[in-house]
């Protein structure tokens, strides 16, 4: 059935879809750091959203402005080379694409809950375990006016940034090699999303600003990876982005009355 038809579960996937859904999520990031204050909107800033600003300027480009202009051209150049129709009622896809990246957040705030003991339990002893589920980026630094709301943004931008580059850019690019490869697809997939899931874990250890290794966090950031892989290979970009930033945040606010 035609993308353009009234078949909701296929309209998400499609790239317009998508930019109509990250792209005002991107404006509220961009515009809140700069509102956020008084710290330097870069220590706010996710590892992917740091990588990609860092080669910007080793090019000569302004890394204020040219991140989200060059994100927003990779999502309109993949709508270019889509052949499918754009999808119609983009009011109703964009609503229930956002129900379904809250309700994907859940299932996996919810397996976490069961993970996260065995995982932290599985790595060995650790120094200052840590009872609460964890976020998947990186903690905000420094004294800002409001944590929460500068957490929530930050979250916004590693959802963003962080699936743009394990899962739109890696996993789309290792899927690709491994069909020229002639790889079964099925197991092209496999291993692009293990991959991709490794990288993303790992990325989280490298770097000035990187966490300093715990076999915990390391499996349960893979596993998390994996099911964001599945989730944009099944529903998509947009839901990917979602699911990813909504995750975050539902760790944030579940246990903001432990933390008050």
């Amino acid at each position: 059935m035609s993308q353009a038809g009234g078949d909701y579960w296929a309209r998400p996937r499609h790239p317009w879809s998508c930019v109509l859904f990250v792209v005002p999520l991107l404006a509220i990031y961009e515009v809140g750091l700069h509102f956020l204050g008084p710290l330097p909107v870069s220590t706010l800033r996710n590892g992917a959203d740091v990588w990609l600003r860092s080669g910007l300027v080793s090019a000569g480009i302004s890394p204020a402005y040219g991140a989200p202009v060059l994100l927003v051209l990779i999502l309109l150049a993949w709508t270019l080379f889509y052949r499918e129709p754009r999808p119609d009622d983009p009011i109703s896809v964009w609503i229930g694409m956002t129900v379904e990246s809250v309700v994907l957040a859940g299932v996996l705030y919810g397996a976490s809950q069961g993970l996260w003991p065995f995982l932290d339990s599985l790595s060995g002893a650790l120094e200052g375990r840590n009872a609460t589920v964890p976020a998947l980026s990186f903690a905000s630094e420094g004294r800002v006016p409001d944590p929460r709301v500068a957490s929530l943004v930050r979250y916004l931008g590693a959802g963003i940034y962080e699936e743009t580059l394990f899962r739109l850019l890696l996993l789309s690019v290792l899927l690709a090699a491994f069909n020229l490869g002639e790889l079964p697809r099925r197991w092209g997939l496999v291993l692009a999303a293990l991959a991709s899931a490794l990288f993303f874990a790992g990325a989280h250890n490298l770097g000035p600003n990187g966490e300093t290794f715990q076999g915990s966090l390391f499996l349960f950031r893979t596993l998390a990876g994996l099911y964001f892989a599945w989730v944009y290979c099944v529903r998509g970009f947009g839901i990917a982005v979602g699911a990813h930033a909504g995750y975050d945040a539902l760790c944030m606010l579940i246990s903001l009355p432990a933390a008050s």
